[in-house]
């Protein structure tokens, strides 16, 4: 079974930086493409963006240019690097590998 586990966020102003992580444990890590959501509370839960297994990564239009991820399957962890936040970058994060199996989430909140 796999168990996902997002962690990183908090409160941020504008302009700040955030960097999220995600442990995966029970799966083969190395081997799967890895995807951030977030999901704000006016709207559904959106791609921010995917890394695959080699290490190629594709954003959304939102994220292109300020966010960054990345992955470290040692430890079995991907990461998303947050820079220039914006208040509409206030979500529930959340990493999932199938988008099937997902973690409780990581709120980010950024104050104008």
């Amino acid at each position: 079974q796999v168990h996902v586990e997002e962690s990183g966020g908090g409160l941020v102003q504008s302009g700040g930086s955030l960097r999220l992580s995600c442990t995966v444990s029970g799966s083969n890590f190395d081997s799967l493409p890895m995807g951030w959501y977030r999901q704000g509370p006016a709207y559904q839960r959106d791609l921010v963006g995917i890394i695959t297994n080699t290490g190629s990564t594709h954003y959304a239009e939102f994220a292109q240019g300020r966010f960054t991820i990345s992955r470290d399957n040692a430890k079995n962890t991907v990461y998303l690097q947050m820079n220039s936040l914006k208040p509409e970058d206030t979500a529930v994060y959340y990493c999932s590998p199938n988008r099937r199996d997902w973690g409780q989430g990581t709120q980010v909140t950024v104050s104008s």
